[in-house]
């Protein structure tokens, strides 16, 4: 890959090491072109049918995109807003007695936990959890749903591979916050009935957007709960129509066509490169930063071929401001005394040179 070229396409590294991506991917200057380039017409011509339609026909290729990163058919791909949006639609769209297990791994992100805590309250389920590592020999016969991170976010570790078996007798819900844009996946390969992921980390695109894709198995299985025009089959049937009987039956009821674009245009720039290529390139640099910050007598917590790396520091909240003054972008983890930095296909040596200066 032509890596000059790619962190070209990023007007941030002119000025900053931007190793945050695990929060907000870098924003291409392709994607705000497009944003903008929208929103000037609409000054200037009104928002009418061809406003719409474009925003139409580039909901369908951010379909298109979001399901090849997924290796998946576009139809199971629904469009959403956030990870925790798709995962709330699952949630909310299974049937659930009291009573019924949810199992889950430790050091679950708030995204999953909320969610979950709602259905709690409204339908009595019990959520347990087991460490990330064990998950697979956790689950027993009580188990209705297992629900966990593809990558955890608070240091880069890996599922286990074994969920793919647990998947052939139990649905499984990954939440795909750190792992779509950033490690390889293969929806079916990875065994699972739903992956909810984001559209604004690791494929740079803006906030609100993301993807969920459900396998064709439990698509009948999983209610629409929010039901408007945009994910209709049929919108001029009234009172007859009906939402998508796939993924599509899930997309967000309501969307921007500037969002949209961006979101399309952010994808391009990463697929031209090439995704094994950007893939392969951002795990290899996170390594590298792994084993220097170890070199420099950090204690690096254990971590799976992905593009987190996360260190312990004495006062981490002082340690991010100090690199913000230094032209360093990672973050904390609240309630840990980890600093978080999430290595992209964009980064170079020269940001993990910055960073490692800057600590001191």
């Amino acid at each position: 890959m032509d890596h000059e070229l790619l962190r070209a396409e990023f007007p941030v590294f002119q000025e900053t090491a931007y190793l945050n991506a695990g929060t907000c991917g870098p924003l291409p200057r392709a994607a705000g072109a497009a944003a903008v380039g929208l929103l000037h017409g609409a000054e200037h011509q009104g928002r009418a049918m061809p406003h719409f339609e474009t925003m139409l026909a580039a909901q369908e290729e951010r379909r298109a995109r979001y399901a090849e990163v997924l290796h998946a058919r576009t139809e199971d791909v629904a469009l959403t807003t956030a990870t925790t949006d798709g995962i709330v639609h699952v949630l909310q769209g299974l049937s659930w007695r009291a009573g019924d297990e949810i199992l889950i791994a430790e050091q679950e992100h708030p995204g999953l936990l909320g969610p979950l805590g709602v259905l709690v309250r409204q339908h009595g389920v019990v959520v347990r959890s087991a460490p990330l590592e064990d998950i697979v020999e956790a689950v027993d016969a009580n188990t209705k749903l297992v629900a966990c991170s593809h990558v955890r976010w608070t240091d880069g570790a890996l599922a286990p591979a074994g969920l793919a078996e647990v998947g052939r007798q139990i649905p499984v819900l990954l939440d795909g916050a750190q792992g779509l844009g950033a490690v390889p996946v293969d929806v079916e390969a990875l065994g699972c009935a739903f992956y909810a992921a984001p559209g604004q980390k690791w494929l740079c695109g803006p906030i609100g957007t993301g993807t969920l894709w459900i396998h064709p198995e439990w698509q009948s299985r999983v209610e629409p709960r929010a039901v408007g025009y945009l994910n209709l089959d049929t919108p001029s049937a009234g009172l007859q129509s009906r939402p998508w009987p796939d993924g599509r039956g899930h997309d967000a009821i309501a969307t921007s066509a500037e969002v949209t674009v961006a979101a399309v245009r952010a994808m391009d720039v990463l697929a031209d490169v090439g995704w094994d290529a950007v893939l392969e390139r951002a795990a290899t640099l996170a390594g590298t930063l792994a084993d220097r910050l170890a070199e420099s007598g950090r204690t690096v917590a254990p971590r799976g071929r992905t593009t987190l790396v996360s260190w312990s520091e004495a006062d981490p909240k002082a340690a991010v401001a100090r690199l913000n003054e230094a032209g360093v972008v990672v973050r904390d983890l609240p309630g840990t005394d980890l600093l978080r930095a999430s290595v992209g296909a964009w980064n170079d040596e020269g940001d993990l040179d910055r960073l490692l200066g800057a600590l001191g």
